[in-house]
């Protein structure tokens, strides 16, 4: 039998030679058996439920003829497998706005994929954020489009280094939580390629070699069987020629799903396998849809494992190593973000007498949701540990919202009070009604062995943990610790921990500082103390937008099975409305100070070249983060008043230096797509490009004909 197996040094001939040898010896029913996973409810089941506890076949592989297969496994924040470095979530790496970073998190992760038997990744999540209350919004990067973009395409080309295949979803248009199973997400051309797929284009323009389907409906058909989405969009108007899998169980209804262009069901195979047979053998599905898939699914196999590694050898002693530990506190200062400050930060621990630490949150490992993302790390540092590390247990005492009087009495004596307030697993996350299985509606000729596990995954878990939130306020025992705090007379920072917005209108006026931390990974404690203390100056800025009312946001239902997108969210929501934010996209201050200056910004080919002058005028080294926003001339509607056109991030720029920040930006980012040719065009005409701090502040700029 000719060698089937990948092997070092294969080019693209080859790789392709060696897979027709493949699909030319194959049965049918072996090239149908690699378009689906096998095996993941007997080990779910083995491992007691524990998402993660082994790689999980996701197709490919024949063992008659030594052909292998894909290995999955999750991690938006981390590995989720075994105890792999846990890094904090994808929202607050979004704060960073630092595209070099997520690259190196990627590679990371990418290490801990291979040390730990995998060889498919989907770390990828770049839904955009269309309300704070998507229970999910902590996977994701934020509600812009191009932010998305480079930040996804950062993380997947990471991944890629090491021969990892990287994975970008959920395609498309999942932001609703509770319903994700069965709403029907209606929308237009123009909405849907202008600010829903753009992000997931420039991922997939990046080489990015795999997409994994969403759950919900789009103009009245499931992702995961969508011919519009998957063939007609990411095939013939992209030109993606990787393959797509389906999201975790019950991704696709019908074996017509291989025709529209799904390549890959899993975990199992519960609509594909036998009924996908049955379905070539019938006549409805084409025999060449088979050879097709395969085709994707192995190209995409056989060129990481062709490949040359960067690394010897991926050692399990890789994982949760101390490089990737200091990687994870980076990423973890980096992304939080000070909404304000009177000056009661950095705090002096030289002058610092008693720090009162309260909230329940402060004195536990909250690293977010406990769903498919979920990280099991090794070690956790919480806040209230951050803290003793560094000041002694005896500067700081401590209470929590179960005991308002003992909260009241932490802070009698004390120089600052610290709340640790926000959200746990609990109020948001991944929906997990019972189990691993969702709520979605199985086919009632499942194999028996299938529905015998989903059956028992239904009962592990007594009640729902997670899912959209109900209320963008914090809880309301947290909002009574903060008066007990504001009512003790001493300075009060709050220190929020969530995936996305969080109103702060009743009492942020009241309080000293306010910090943004999100779910901060495993070393989020140590991040908390360094950027309180001054040890490094907070340098992240918001990847969405923080209204002062709920109702300033777009229409939200947890329940809603059909539900209209259009052009309108976030800020440019706003910006129509002529409504401030409370804190707006990009808002995010500093212990130093930044001047911006001279922008200047040229035309090279299919591109403009932004350069913007950042002088620190501050005592303190730090980062900044440029963003570059254009405005239409605005005769072609819907158009959004500003939107982002790029960004960088200058990292530690000294006291006195002026640093040349350049962006490069992509006209493609700046098109409208007529929705009659599905052409895009660039409007003409005079566009203005401005330097500015958030999407509602002003800055240097200049006009520009285009």
């Amino acid at each position: 039998m000719t060698d089937l197996l990948p092997a070092p040094g294969l080019d693209a001939a080859a790789i392709a030679a060696r897979i027709d040898a493949v699909l030319a010896q194959a049965t049918l029913a072996e090239k149908i058996g690699m378009m689906s996973g096998r095996g993941f409810f007997a080990a779910i089941k083995a491992d007691g439920g524990v998402w993660g506890a082994r790689p999980y076949r996701a197709g490919g592989g024949i063992e008659r003829l030594n052909v292998p297969a894909l290995w999955f496994t999750d991690g938006p924040r981390g590995v989720a497998r075994g105890q792999s470095t846990c890094f904090p979530c994808t929202m607050a790496r979004g704060a960073s706005f630092d595209a070099d970073l997520e690259g190196r998190i990627g590679q990371a992760m990418a290490i801990e994929v291979r040390a730990q038997g995998c060889n498919l990744s989907g770390a990828v999540c770049i839904n955009l954020l269309r309300h704070p209350a998507w229970g999910r919004a902590q996977e994701t990067y934020g509600e812009d489009p191009v932010h998305l973009g480079v930040m996804g395409a950062a993380l997947g080309q990471g991944l890629q280094a090491h021969n990892v295949i990287a994975t970008v979803k959920h395609f498309a248009l999942n932001s609703v939580e509770n319903t994700r199973f069965k709403i029907d997400v209606e929308i237009d051309d123009r909405a849907l390629h202008e600010v829903y797929l753009p992000h997931f284009k420039a991922v997939i323009d990046a080489g990015i070699m795999s997409v994994m389907s969403a759950y919900n409906k789009v103009n009245g058909e499931y992702c995961g069987q969508n011919g519009h989405l998957l063939t007609n969009v990411l095939r013939h108007e992209w030109g993606f020629s990787g393959f797509v899998h389906s999201d975790w169980i019950m991704g696709v209804y019908q074996p017509y799903g291989a025709s529209a262009g799904l390549d890959v069901e899993n975990p199992e195979a519960v609509v594909f396998g036998p009924r996908l047979l049955a379905a070539v053998e019938s006549g409805s599905v084409a025999p060449a849809t088979i050879d097709t898939a395969c085709r994707r699914i192995l190209t995409a196999l056989y060129t990481v494992m062709s490949a040359p590694d960067p690394l010897p050898e991926y050692a399990e002693s890789m994982v949760a190593s101390p490089a990737h530990d200091a990687l994870a506190l980076e990423a973890a200062e980096k992304a939080a973000v000070l909404l304000a400050n009177d000056g009661i930060l950095p705090l002096d621990p030289a002058r610092l007498g008693r720090l009162a630490v309260l909230g329940r949150l402060a004195a536990i490992a909250n690293t977010g949701d406990n769903g498919s993302s979920r990280v099991r790390a090794r070690h956790i540092v919480t806040p209230l540990e951050g803290l003793i590390a560094a000041l002694g247990a005896d500067r700081i005492s401590t209470g929590d919202e179960a005991d308002l009087s003992a909260a009241a009495a932490a802070c009698a004596g004390a120089d600052a009070v610290l709340v640790v307030a926000g959200l746990t697993a609990e109020e948001e996350g991944e929906f997990i009604p019972g189990g691993l299985v969702l709520g979605q509606e199985a086919p009632p000729d499942l194999p028996p062995e299938i529905a015998e596990a989903m059956a028992e995954s239904r009962k592990r878990r007594p009640r729902s943990i997670g899912g959209d939130r109900s209320d963008l306020a914090l809880p309301a025992d947290q909002q009574a610790l903060i008066e007990t705090a504001i009512a003790s007379g001493r300075p009060v920072i709050v220190w929020i921990v969530a995936g996305s917005a969080v109103m702060v209108e009743s009492w942020h006026s009241r309080v000293s500082a306010i910090v943004q931390g999100f779910y901060a990974g495993q070393q989020g404690g140590t991040a908390l103390t360094r950027v309180l203390t001054g040890q490094v100056s907070p340098s992240g800025r918001l990847p969405f937008t923080v209204a002062s009312d709920p109702a300033h946001y777009p229409y939200f239902d947890r329940d809603a099975l059909r539900i209209r997108y259009d052009h309108w969210h976030g800020y440019a929501l706003l910006a129509r409305q002529g409504t401030p934010a409370r804190y707006a996209f990009g808002h995010g201050l500093s212990y130093t100070r930044f001047e911006q200056r001279a922008i200047s910004v040229r035309r090279a080919g299919d591109r403009l070249q932004a350069r913007v002058a950042v002088t620190n005028q501050g005592g303190m080294t730090g980062d900044h983060v440029v963003m570059v926003w254009a405005q239409a001339p605005g005769n072609v509607q819907p158009c959004w008043p500003r939107k982002l056109a790029g960004f960088v991030r200058c990292n530690a720029i000294m006291p006195g230096e002026t640093r040349i920040a350049e962006i490069e930006v992509p006209l493609e980012r700046l098109r409208w797509r007529d929705p009659a040719t599905r052409q895009w065009h660039l409007e003409p005409g005079s566009w203005r490009l401005v330097a500015a701090h958030t999407a509602q502040s002003d800055g240097p700029a200049m006009n520009l004909d285009l």
